[in-house]
């Protein structure tokens, strides 16, 4: 643990929360995409195996404990509950397109072939992606609520500073795993234009619009 990981498990948190918090209180889930959330709640599922495998720490428990149940609640909440306001049409993206290759590559490239390491693996590099769905809902409809960019920023800046962490960690403790930098730079990257009309637009009161 060290500073850049605790800040961009809160910032991780912090968009889990925003994203509850925006379907709660509007009980509309208007210009968010289900597909996302159900990419996000396979990772989760996926990476968190090792809850009953492997005992780390009571911090690392409850936050897997978290990511799992919260991505689940938001899948109820936007299929079950509030399903009435979720926007099928517009969240079109095919995400079998996703899910195919990050399964072929956790099998051709891992650092251990065993069942928890390579669902570790797929869950690396799935998350990687697992925002486009959300990315090209928005860009298909052209704008995005201000409380919906502060969801997605928060989101990129989760993965931003565990980039920092990775390099604290490896001048540090010379620990790297390059699997999980290479996943995390590609989805820092889906993030840089989104990242660039945030603090353009969105911190200037105007409403987030991306290129259709």
């Amino acid at each position: 643990m060290n500073l850049f990981r605790l800040a961009g498990d809160l910032s991780h948190l912090l968009a889990i929360i925003i994203l509850l918090i925006k379907i709660w209180k509007t009980r509309s889930c208007a210009g968010l995409s289900g597909k996302s959330q159900i990419l996000f709640a396979l990772v989760y599922i996926t990476r968190y195996l090792d809850l009953v495998t492997t005992y780390i720490s009571l911090y690392n428990s409850f936050m897997k404990v978290i990511f799992i149940s919260t991505s689940l609640a938001t899948i109820y909440l936007m299929y079950s509950k509030f399903r009435a306001t979720y926007d099928k049409n517009h969240d079109s993206f095919r995400i079998e397109f996703l899910i195919i290759p990050c399964v072929i590559l956790s099998l051709v490239i891992n650092s251990n072939f065993t069942v928890l390491e390579v669902l570790w693996t797929f869950s690396i590099y799935l998350e990687s992606v697992a925002i486009l769905p959300q990315l090209f809902l928005v860009s298909k409809t052209g704008e995005a609520e201000s409380i919906t960019s502060h969801y997605l920023f928060a989101l990129g800046s989760y993965r931003a500073l565990y980039i920092l962490n990775w390099i604290y960690r490896y001048y540090a403790e010379g620990h790297y795993e390059l699997i999980a930098i290479f996943a995390g730079c590609v989805q820092t990257i889906l993030y840089c234009d989104f990242f660039y009309l945030y603090v353009t637009k969105v911190l200037k009161g105007k409403k987030l619009q991306l290129p259709a």
